[in-house]
């Protein structure tokens, strides 16, 4: 996705921005994709823990449904009754599930083969709606609506009024959360009545997803993946920033969209916190 021309209509000044380079991730990892050693024996372990839908190789193109408004009504079916589906987002591919199904979720961990210390971010239909699952009052008015939709995941406090359910990222006093632009993932989160649980559709520790043949060896285990085609972003996934401290900003992971992220945030009057030693 070409970001350049929604951030630059909000900020005349990005059109100066030198063009973002694909780095590594670090820190909040919601689209993990870092390179490390992959354990053997992961495949036995996915198939006793992980629901697998009967598919055979003669008919597993049947799972794959165009990303589109007319197939919207299926995807809020299968996450309401607490299914895996893959979707496209304006970054990656991605897994989704309801992020309020503790069953679902525990799911998607096991199809990553991911450490459940690892959180998981969220997805929102509308800016609007981040209020209802984080704390947004120290926020300046109209920041979230300069960075989102967009390919950025906002850290936030989740707070006593949260409606997350306790089991999401437990122990966690924050959230990541994303409103992607991207329409078919934005319309089912808003008919699922709920936030989504997203993370990137790829085995923990392996390359993240552009395509859906980037992740076929998993298609098995969702109750549809839906195909938006060959997303342009590359594969760094949405920048990830920190902003729990009134006044504070703090990139967690550079990602797509750094430079034109930080002159908003600046343009909002927040200074990057430093961390001492």
């Amino acid at each position: 996705m070409n970001i350049s021309t929604r951030f630059g209509a909000k900020l005349p000044l990005l059109s100066n921005l030198v063009p973002i380079r694909e780095v590594p991730k670090l820190g909040f990892l919601p689209f993990s994709h870092r390179k490390r050693g992959f354990r053997t024996g992961f495949s036995k372990k996915m198939a006793l823990n992980v629901e697998k839908y009967d598919v055979g190789v003669e008919n597993k193109l049947e799972l794959i449904r165009s990303a589109t408004e007319s197939n919207a009504d299926e995807a809020i079916e299968a996450l309401k009754a607490g299914k895996v589906i893959a979707v496209p987002t304006d970054t990656l591919y991605g897994f989704a599930c309801d992020a309020c199904s503790s069953e679902a979720v525990n799911r998607i961990y096991d199809i990553k083969g991911r450490k459940h210390t690892s959180p998981l971010a969220i997805c929102v239909g509308d800016v609007s709606d981040i209020e209802h699952f984080a704390v947004t009052d120290h926020l300046p008015h109209g920041l979230l609506d300069s960075l989102l939709p967009g390919p950025v995941t906002i850290v936030l406090g989740r707070g006593e009024s949260s409606i997350l359910e306790k089991s999401l990222n437990p122990g966690l006093d924050s959230i990541g959360v994303r409103v992607p632009d991207s329409d078919f993932i934005r319309i089912i989160a808003r008919g699922s009545g709920s936030a989504l649980a997203l993370t990137s559709a790829n085995l923990s520790g392996q390359p993240s997803s552009v395509s859906i043949k980037d992740f076929e060896n998993l298609w098995e285990h969702c109750a549809y993946v839906y195909e938006g085609g060959v997303l342009p972003a590359g594969r760094a996934g949405s920048t990830v920033v920190d902003l729990t401290k009134p006044g504070k900003y703090r990139i967690l992971r550079p990602g797509s969209a750094k430079e034109e992220t930080v002159a908003i945030l600046e343009n909002y009057s927040l200074l990057e916190e430093v961390l001492s030693g």
